[in-house]
């Protein structure tokens, strides 16, 4: 079952690259008592997730913050180092944009926002969405139907929805 608005986004681990190496971050002190978007995506390095879906997040960190928003986060099913590196590839964060993993796929499946293409090699991949979370409980949720559309889960349609 797909999660809805007005459901609490699911427990999870996710995963990033620090100083030591990976680390997990908890969903939970992402969002506990924050205002947060989290959007997620097919894949790191692929075309529309590249040329829009992150940076239509990207150019409009000022505006989020203006609408009180904490934090922006970029969930991928990718391992943490392909992050990292999209991540500099990209200056996502040095634009104000978090990018996480989920490695196994787990917080995309519980949320039912998982899709596969086999012969590509995508696996319980994310499909394209963007949530608004407040205090971990979803309160706007954009998904496309398609994973080659950014539309729907655009940052610009998220800023007109706050």
């Amino acid at each position: 079952m797909t999660i809805s608005v007005g459901d609490n986004i699911p427990e999870g681990t996710l995963m990033k690259v620090g100083a030591e190496g990976p680390e997990p971050v908890s969903v939970e002190s992402l969002t506990k008592g924050r205002k947060v978007i989290l959007f997620g995506l097919p894949g790191a390095f692929t075309g529309t997730c590249s040329s829009a879906h992150l940076p239509s997040f990207m150019r409009n960190m000022d505006a989020f913050k203006e609408k009180g928003v904490e934090e922006v986060i970029c969930l991928s099913v990718n391992d943490p180092f392909v992050m990292d590196a999209w991540d500099k590839n990209t200056q996502a964060a040095e634009a104000g944009v978090t990018l996480l993993a989920d490695p196994s796929g787990a917080l995309t499946v519980a949320m039912g926002l998982e899709f596969s293409v086999p012969e590509i090699g995508f696996l319980n991949r994310s499909k394209r969405y963007a949530a608004l979370l407040e205090d971990g409980v979803v309160k706007v949720l954009n998904v496309e139907e398609s994973p080659g559309v950014c539309e729907v889960s655009a940052g610009e349609t998220m800023l007109s929805a706050l």
